[in-house]
């Protein structure tokens, strides 16, 4: 069965923190992932969706202190929202200061988890800087935050 099929996905739905620990991988270890308490208490809450399906609180910020794991989180999150609550071609963005920071960080760990995760890596089309999962069209992409690379335009194409 997969793991995007409609059975498991309203499952994990209900419990995101059982999806990590069940369907992610550690690319370290091959082993399951262990949650700590405060992730697993912003999970339930984060992902919490109203009457219409949609999230309560659609801007959200995790932190914690430096080397604790907030890369890896952060990337545990991504594909856990992408997979659980995107519909169709839904997108999610790795975005950092520039292209090589958004690419090295959060995308980079997300390509490694999916690429450990055996039950996610047959769903999943990776790329250099995409992953589409192919039952729903999803996708998670690198974005510099920059404008200039948002918007396509050049440094000489100035008003």
């Amino acid at each position: 069965m997969s793991v995007l099929g409609n059975r498991t996905l309203k499952r994990y739905r209900a419990e995101p923190a059982a999806f990590i620990t069940e369907v992610l991988r550690n690319p370290e270890t091959g082993m399951s992932f262990n949650l700590l308490p405060a992730e697993i208490k912003f999970l339930e809450h984060a992902l919490r969706t109203g009457p219409n399906g949609r999230l309560l609180y659609p801007q959200l910020v995790y932190a914690c202190p430096k080397k604790s794991g907030k890369t890896a989180f952060a990337a545990m999150f991504m594909i856990t929202t992408i997979v659980l609550l995107g519909s169709r071609y839904a997108e999610g963005y790795s975005a950092a200061n520039d292209y090589e920071q958004a690419q090295s960080r959060s995308f980079e760990m997300c390509k490694r988890i999916i690429e450990a995760s055996p039950l996610l890596k047959s769903e999943a089309d990776i790329l250099a800087n995409k992953i589409v999962f192919s039952a729903t069209g999803a996708t998670i992409t690198v974005l510099a935050s920059d404008y200039a690379s948002a918007a396509g335009s050049s440094d000489d194409q100035r008003v």
